[in-house]
């Protein structure tokens, strides 16, 4: 069989869950970067961070979210409701610092993509 199957690393804790889909390693080509999918709870916030290195794409394909970005050299603060009612793709550039928040009475479900595999060993994730 030409197919293959790979078992997802789901990573789950008390906000919903996460799943790296598709990685370079997966594609066989190293600049990739990689696509996930991640849950969020009613009322949970994820995210609380900025990259240097790392652009970001993402798009709630379920539920009611609102996206808060703050551009680290300005200042300049944006509120992007994003979700069933409002399908639209979001890209993040690096020195963005983002929240994303489920405002909505269902689990909303991500799906994004980063320029970089994360890497636990330098993950490029920073706080304020």
């Amino acid at each position: 069989m030409d197919c293959k199957i790979k078992h997802l690393n789901v990573k789950i804790d008390n906000r919903g869950w996460l799943a790296e889909l598709i990685r370079s390693e997966d594609v066989g080509k190293s600049s990739f970067g990689q696509v996930l999918v991640t849950t969020a709870l009613p009322g949970k916030t994820k995210g609380g961070h900025y990259h240097k290195r790392k652009t970001e794409w993402y798009c709630v394909i379920k539920g009611s979210a609102l996206l808060s970005l703050t551009d680290m050299k300005t200042g300049k603060n944006y509120e992007i409701k994003m979700g069933t009612d409002n399908m639209v793709q979001v890209k993040i550039p690096p020195y963005y610092f983002h929240t994303i928040e489920n405002i909505g009475d269902e689990e909303i479900y991500l799906i994004a993509y980063t320029s970089q595999v994360f890497d636990p060993n330098d993950p490029d994730t920073f706080t304020n």
